[in-house]
C-alpha cells in the first residue's frame, strides 16, 4: 500500500510542482538563444576595443599548444587553491608508451598566513614573488615555466590522454571553461598565427544583464545573499556553491504557498547554507533511494515530511540541476561552434576535458549535459573525458609541453640558421657575382667563367618610333605559341597582340630535328590562315628559351637541349637555319627571321617599351636568369667598342665552380644530387621555382626525422621527391590563408596527421627558404646594377628592372624581400621594378621591330 501511495505521488505531485517551477524550465529555443548570446559575448571578450566592457573576459593564457604525446621529463607542480598547498613530482615518460607517475605531499597553510596583509597579492606577479622567495632561501633553484588555473590544467591533463582535447570544463564549487582559440581572433595578444588557450571566465556571463530575462526571483535572492552581489551571475545558476541554496529557497517559497510541508517552515529551513549541493546529488539517486535521502535531509532540517513532500523535493532538485546542466550545455555549444567555424569543418570531432564535483558526483548532471550538447550541436562529435588531478598533473603537463616546445624550437632554429644569411654574407655573394661577371666578359677567362655573359646582339632599346606587323614564335616548353604583334607609333602608340597556343607532341620533342621544326612551321601556317593572312611574308622574332651561342642577332647555335627536348640533329646547329629550312620545305610562305632571343631579353624589351629607364631584364620563375645593357668596350667577345649591347648572363650557373659552397646546405646538396643535372645551375637551384619546394621538403624531412615535426612520424608521401611543389610555398605564405587552409594543403599532400602547430612550422620553413632565395637573387641583382653605375662613373644610378616569372609574380613576399636586399646592398642605385607582360612573345616582336627600325631607318 505504501508503494502505491508513492507511485500516486510521482504521478500527481510533479504537475503541481512543475507549474510552480515553470520559469526554471528552459526550452530548446531558450537554450539556442542563450548559446547565441554567449557567442556574442565571446566575440566581445576577444576584441581589443570591446574587451574592457565584456562580461566574459576571454583571458589569454599563453598556453600555445596541447600535449602531443612526445613529452618526457621530471617536473614539479605546485597547487595553491585553498587552505592546503600541494607539491607534486610528476614523471612523464615516453618509452614507446605514454606514462605519467605522480608523487605529492600536502602542506597546510595556517589561517594567520592566509590573512597576513603586509604583502597583499592583488595585482602582484606571483611568479616574481615565488622566484624571490626561492632566491632568498638559496639552497635550490627551480625554473618556473608556467602559471595556470585549474581549468587549463584540466584541458592539458585530458589532452595528454586524448590529442583531440581542446576544451577544458570545470563544474564544481564554481564553473569555468577554456579552449584553444585561433590567434588571429585574439586581439589582446600580438601575432596572428597558431592558437592559444583562452581562459573564458564564463561564470561572469550575464553580469551585464544579458541573462536578466531568464533569471528568476530565486536567482535574484541567491545573488542578493551572496558575498559578491551582481557578480558571477551565470556561475550562481550552475555551480555547486549555489545549487543546494537554490533548492532551499524554492522549498521555503513553496512552503509559504502551502505546496509542501503543510505550509510549515523551520528555523533551519529558512537559514542560509543549510542545504548543501551534496544533498541534491543524493536525492537524485535511484527513485526509492533518492526519496529516502530526501526524507533524511528534510528531517535534518527539523521537518516532518510526507511522501508527497519527499517527491516534491526530489522534483525541485531535478529541475534545478537540469537547468544547470542545460545552461552549461548552451554555452559549451557556443564554444564548439566557434572551434568548428575556426576550422571551417562540416563536422567537428573534439574532446572536452571535465572536472568538478557537480559533474563527477551528481548522478544525472553529466548525462543531461551530454545529451543537450548533442541536441544543440548535432554537427559536432563530442567526447567528454574526466580529468584526473587537473590542478596538479595539469600544471605539470603545461610545463612539459612548454619544455618540449622550447627544446624543439631550439633544434629547429639550429637547422634553419644554416638557411639564414647575414648582410655580410649577402655582400660577399654580391662581390663574387661581380667577379664572375668580369670573368665572363673577358676573352681570356670566359671559358672558365660560370657566368657566361653571352652577347645577344641586341644593340638598342625601343624608342617609341617602332611600327609595323611582326610575327613572334615562343618555344620554351611543351607548348608553343605563334603571335601576330601590331606596333603603332605616335599619338596612337600601342602594341596589339593576337596569339594561338599549340602543343608540342612527345614524338616531335624526342624525334628528329626535321620533325620538330616541320611541326613548328605547320603551326605557323595554321596561325596565318586563322588570322586570314595565308601566304603573308612578315619579319619574325624567335624566342628560343634554350642555351644558345650567338654571333649575330639572327643566329643561335643550340648548345644543348633542356626541359625534356631530345630532337636529334639540332645541338650544334643554328636554330634559325633549321627554321628557314622547314619553311622552305613547306613551300607555302616566306618569313624574314630577324632575331632569335631568349625570354629574359624579351622581358627587358617589353618593359623598356613602357619605361625608357629599363635596361635590365630578370626572370624568376621555374628557372632564373638576367640580362642587361653592357658597355661594348667591356665585351671582349665581340668586335667594336662603341655603344651598348644586351648581355644574356645565364647566371643560373653561378656557383658551379664552388663559388657558393660555403653558403650551400645539406638540403641544397640533396636537391642537386637528385636533379637531372648534378653539379650544374647551382645558383638557380637555390633560387628558382623548380627547386624551392624540394628544398622545403628536405628540411621537413630533417625536422621529422629529429622528432621536431609531425610528432616524429615520417610519412611515405613526405619521402617522395617532387611532392612539395613550389606553388604550395606561395599558397602557404599567403597572408590571406588561415592555418586551417595550410593544414588542408598538408593533408592534400598525404600528411593527414598534421596539427595546427605543424602548420605554423611548415609555414616558417617555407618563409625561410623563400626569403633566402629572394635575398640571393637580390644580391646578384645588386651586383648587376652596381656594375652599370660603375660603368658610367655615376655617384647615383636611376634604373628600372623589368621582371617576369611565376615566383616573383605569385609568391606573396618574394618581391619585397628581393627589393629590400637590392636597396641594402646597392644603396647608390635607385631601382624601380616593373612587371613584364608577355616578355617572350611581345618582347620578341619588339626586338624585331627595333632591329627593323635600325636596319631600315624606321621602315621594314
Amino acid at each position: 500500500m505504501h508503494c502505491i501511495s508513492i507511485l500516486l505521488c510521482f504521478l500527481s505531485l510533479p504537475l503541481k510542482v512543475d507549474k510552480f517551477l515553470y520559469h526554471l524550465r528552459l526550452s530548446d529555443e531558450n537554450l539556442i538563444d542563450v548559446s547565441e548570446r554567449f557567442r556574442r559575448e565571446m566575440d566581445k571578450g576577444l576584441g581589443r576595443d570591446s574587451n574592457p566592457t565584456a562580461a566574459v573576459k576571454m583571458l589569454p593564457t599563453f598556453v600555445r599548444s596541447t600535449p602531443d604525446g612526445t613529452e618526457k621529463g621530471d617536473f614539479l607542480a605546485l597547487d595553491l587553491g585553498g587552505t592546503n598547498f600541494r607539491v607534486l613530482l610528476v614523471k612523464v615518460s615516453d618509452n614507446g608508451k605514454q606514462k605519467v607517475e605522480m608523487e605529492n605531499q600536502i602542506y597546510a597553510i595556517s589561517e594567520d598566513l592566509l590573512l597576513y596583509v603586509n604583502t597583499p597579492l592583488f595585482r602582484r606577479n606571483v611568479v616574481s614573488l615565488l622566484r624571490k622567495a626561492i632566491i632568498k632561501r638559496g639552497d635550490f633553484d627551480i625554473d618556473i615555466v608556467s602559471v595556470i588555473n585549474d581549468t587549463v590544467g584540466t584541458m592539458m591533463t585530458c589532452g595528454y590522454d586524448d590529442h583531440h582535447c581542446e576544451i577544458g570544463l570545470i563544474v564544481g564549487t564554481g564553473t569555468n571553461a577554456c579552449y584553444m582559440e585561433e590567434m588571429r581572433h585574439l586581439e589582446l595578444v600580438e601575432g596572428d598565427e597558431g592558437r592559444m588557450c583562452v581562459n573564458m571566465e564564463w561564470g561572469a556571463f550575464g553580469d551585464d544583464g544579458a541573462l536578466d530575462d531568464l533569471r528568476t526571483d530565486f536567482d535574484q535572492d541567491i545573488d542578493a545573499g551572496s558575498l559578491n552581489p551582481g557578480k558571477q551571475l551565470f556561475e550562481k545558476m550552475i555551480s555547486g556553491m549555489y545549487m543546494g541554496e537554490l533548492v532551499r529557497l524554492i522549498l521555503v517559497k513553496m512552503a509559504k504557498e502551502d505546496l509542501v510541508f503543510q505550509g510549515h517552515t523551520t528555523p533551519d529551513l529558512v537559514t542560509n547554507g543549510q542545504l548543501q549541493t551534496s544533498f541534491v546529488s543524493a536525492i537524485e539517486n535511484d527513485k526509492l533511494e533518492g526519496l529516502v535521502s530526501a526524507e533524511k535531509m528534510l528531517r535534518g532540517l527539523g521537518l516532518d515530511p510526507s511522501v508527497e513532500d519527499c517527491v516534491a523535493t526530489r522534483r525541485v532538485c531535478q529541475v534545478v540541476s537540469t537547468r544547470a546542466a542545460h545552461l552549461c550545455a548552451a554555452t559549451l555549444a557556443a564554444v564548439l561552434r566557434q572551434i568548428r567555424d575556426n576550422k571551417a569543418a562540416e563536422r567537428l570531432r573534439t574532446t572536452i576535458g571535465v572536472d568538478g564535483s557537480v559533474y563527477k558526483n551528481h548522478p544525472q548532471f553529466a548525462r543531461r549535459l551530454h545529451k543537450m550538447v548533442r541536441r544543440l550541436v548535432p554537427d559536432c562529435d563530442v567526447r567528454f573525458l574526466r580529468s584526473e588531478d587537473g590542478s596538479g598533473k595539469g600544471a605539470a603537463m603545461v610545463t612539459a609541453v612548454a619544455f618540449r616546445l622550447a627544446i624543439q624550437h631550439a633544434g629547429r632554429q639550429r637547422i634553419l640558421d644554416a638557411l639564414r644569411l647575414s648582410q655580410e654574407q649577402l655582400l660577399d655573394v654580391k662581390r663574387r657575382m661581380g667577379e664572375e661577371m668580369n670573368r665572363g666578359l673577358a676573352k681570356e677567362s670566359h671559358d672558365q667563367a660560370t657566368v657566361k655573359m653571352l652577347p645577344t646582339f641586341v644593340r638598342s632599346m625601343p624608342d617609341g618610333t617602332e611600327s609595323g606587323e611582326f610575327l613572334a614564335l615562343d618555344l620554351g616548353g611543351t607548348n608553343f605559341r605563334v603571335l601576330l604583334v601590331r606596333v603603332r607609333r605616335g599619338k596612337r602608340r600601342s602594341v596589339e597582340m593576337h596569339n594561338k597556343i599549340y602543343a608540342i607532341p612527345q614524338e616531335a620533342m624526342q624525334g628528329t630535328g626535321e620533325e620538330l621544326f616541320d611541326h613548328i612551321v605547320h603551326c605557323i601556317a595554321d596561325f596565318l590562315e586563322y588570322m586570314g593572312m595565308k601566304g603573308a611574308s612578315l619579319p619574325l622574332g624567335f624566342t628560343f628559351s634554350f642555351p644558345c651561342h650567338q654571333s649575330k642577332l639572327d643566329q643561335g647555335i643550340l648548345l644543348k637541349w633542356t626541359k625534356g627536348f631530345k630532337a636529334t640533329g639540332c645541338e650544334g646547329e643554328d636554330v634559325v637555319t633549321l627554321l628557314k629550312d622547314a619553311i622552305y620545305r613547306r613551300e607555302e610562305f616566306d618569313l624574314d627571321v630577324v632575331a632569335v632571343v631568349n625570354d629574359t631579353v624579351g622581358t627587358m624589351m617589353t618593359c623598356g617599351y613602357e619605361d625608357p629607364l629599363c635596361e635590365v631584364g630578370l626572370i624568376v620563375g621555374t628557372g632564373t636568369n638576367v640580362c642587361y645593357m653592357e658597355e661594348m668596350q667591356n665585351m671582349e667577345l665581340v668586335d667594336g667598342s662603341e655603344g651598348k649591347m644586351c648581355v644574356n648572363m645565364e647566371w643560373g650557373a653561378f656557383g658551379d665552380h664552388g663559388e657558393l659552397d660555403d653558403f650551400s646546405t645539406d638540403f641544397d646538396k640533396a636537391v642537386d644530387e637528385h636533379s637531372a643535372n648534378p653539379g650544374k645551375q647551382t645558383y638557380e637551384k637555390m633560387i628558382s621555382g623548380m627547386y624551392l619546394g624540394e628544398i622545403v621538403r628536405n628540411v621537413l624531412l630533417e625536422f621529422t626525422t629529429k622528432g621536431l615535426l609531425f610528432r616524429g612520424k615520417l610519412s611515405e608521401r613526405l619521402k617522395t621527391r617532387g611532392i612539395f611543389e613550389t606553388k604550395f610555398l606561395s599558397q602557404i605564405e599567403s597572408d590571406r590563408l588561415a592555418l586551417r587552409q595550410v593544414r588542408s594543403i598538408l593533408q592534400h599532400l598525404g600528411l593527414t596527421s598534421s596539427t595546427c602547430d605543424d602548420s605554423i612550422l611548415v609555414k616558417e620553413v617555407c618563409s625561410v627558404v623563400a626569403c633566402r632565395a629572394a635575398q640571393l637573387c637580390g644580391a646578384g641583382l645588386a651586383a648587376v646594377v652596381d656594375k652599370i653605375r660603375q660603368n658610367r662613373n655615376l655617384p647615383e644610378l636611376k634604373i628600372t628592372v623589368g621582371v617576369d616569372g611565376t615566383l616573383y609574380k605569385l609568391h606573396p613576399h618574394f618581391s619585397n624581400f628581393m627589393h629590400e636586399t637590392v636597396r641594402d646592398l646597392a644603396p647608390q642605385c635607385k631601382v624601380t621594378f616593373i612587371q613584364s607582360e608577355d616578355g617572350s612573345g611581345k618582347g620578341a616582336a619588339l626586338i624585331t621591330a627595333v632591329a627593323c627600325r635600325i636596319r631600315d631607318a624606321g621602315q621594314c
